[in-house]
């Protein structure tokens, strides 16, 4: 029993750890937007998206019991060692994807590490393949496809209503609805993602017989789950918020704000059902759904592209690094040892690299003088030191044309 209770202990600090890098890994769905344009500064951003974050993980528990009991079959003989290698593969995945800068799931990290460990450790008959199917995989498809075409009416139907009237007659309204959405983005990424971890800490509970099955999440593990999201919040992810804010397309105020009604309306649609979405897609389909909305605007496919790429490889690859982890932890206390050693050696090596070429609130909006592109981590300007294309615009219907439907870097 001091074993069983030790090893809960070990999944419970694990869980928050990952409930902190989910905080900073996903930052940029909230505010990358409302940060590229001006509307808020960026430490203003992430201190009102961590507040935010806070409040909005005590608002519902219906993720939370999609993931201790929907995904995971609770009664196949689950062990706390292999939540705690689930955890481990999804944590590594998410430090891997924050320094490329690219916005990846932390919900799929999370999902692909719990399911990769489970199937290594009971097999098959551990995982609910429906309940993957109807409330992780169909979302994923759906989910940005869905918020990116209701950004692209909106930011049309925004410019058609601002049309005839002056920048900065609209400039001030366009902040306040920026600053506006962007706070419900962050509201609702608290009632999605916080509840994941809470799940995971009420799953291993019920593993390790400290509650019943089916059991709601204790109050105790509710209130550290938001306050771990809400610090790792704070912290920002800056890698991420420049790709989001800067990379995928040239945002203005209009688009921001169109951008994040959709990712806030979807998300909290989501949450009410108990579907475990991916914040992060959602919100990168809106913010391309509101480059392809603009007349003229412009999206930057090769961007687009690397970020799809790192989405079909987060379940997979999180499994993997899990599988691995849980294979280890299941051969004793050694096991587990020799888990969090390498896990813990993994993510200081990730951060020291990261700390070679520094992105924070000092230059994450920085672009190339010459080209208008944000400028990556490695000095060059985004896509360039990998031969990648120059983006494409969508042309204006009325003409085809002209300087509105050429692409600008």
């Amino acid at each position: 029993m001091e074993h069983l209770t030790l090893i809960i202990g070990v999944v419970i600090v694990t869980a928050l750890v990952f409930d902190f890098t989910n905080g900073f890994h996903d930052t940029a769905n909230a505010m990358a937007t409302t940060i590229s344009t001006g509307a808020l500064k960026p430490k203003a951003a992430v201190a009102m998206s961590a507040v935010l974050n806070l409040v909005g993980a005590f608002l519902s528990v219906e993720v939370a019991k999609t993931i201790s009991g929907g995904i995971i079959d609770e009664g196949s003989g689950i062990q706390p060692e292999v939540i705690f290698a689930g955890l481990v593969g999804a944590i590594v995945w998410n430090l891997l994807t924050w320094l490329a800068g690219l916005p990846s799931s932390s919900s799929h990290a999370l999902f692909g590490g719990l399911i990769g460990a489970t199937l290594v450790s009971v097999g098959w008959n551990g995982v609910h393949m429906d309940a993957i199917a109807m409330k992780i995989l169909i979302p994923a498809v759906a989910a940005p496809l869905v918020a990116g075409i209701a950004a692209a009416f909106a930011t049309r139907l925004t410019y058609r209503m601002a049309r005839g009237r002056s920048t900065a007659g609209t400039a001030r309204g366009y902040r306040a609805g920026q600053i506006t959405s962007g706070a419900l983005v962050s509201l609702a990424h608290g009632t999605n993602d916080a509840q994941k971890t809470m799940g995971v800490i009420t799953l291993a509970l019920i593993a390790g017989g400290s509650l019943a099955p089916d059991s709601d999440p204790p109050t105790w593990v509710i209130v550290s789950a938001a306050v771990a999201i809400a610090l790792g919040t704070y912290l920002g992810g800056w890698r991420i918020i420049r790709t989001m804010g800067k990379g995928l397309t040239d945002i203005q105020p209009p688009q921001g704000f169109s951008a994040q009604t959709s990712s806030a309306t979807v998300i909290l649609a989501s949450s009410h059902l108990g579907f475990a979405l991916s914040t992060t897609q959602v919100c990168s389909g809106s913010i391309m759904g509101s480059g392809v909305g603009k007349k003229g605007g412009v999206v930057r496919w090769s961007t687009a592209g690397r970020m799809l790429a790192a989405w079909g490889l987060t379940l997979p690859a999180a499994g993997l690094i899990a599988g691995a982890a849980a294979f280890l932890a299941e051969r004793g206390d050694w096991g587990v040892v020799t888990v969090a050693v390498l896990g813990a050696a993994a993510c200081a090596t990730i951060w020291a690299a990261s700390r070679r070429n520094r992105v924070d609130h000092s230059n994450v909006n920085d672009v190339d003088p010459e080209t208008g592109r944000p400028v990556g981590p490695d000095g060059t300007a985004d896509g360039s030191a990998d031969g990648a294309v120059e983006p494409v615009s969508i042309p204006s219907p009325r003409t085809t044309s002209g300087p509105a439907s050429r692409a600008t870097a």
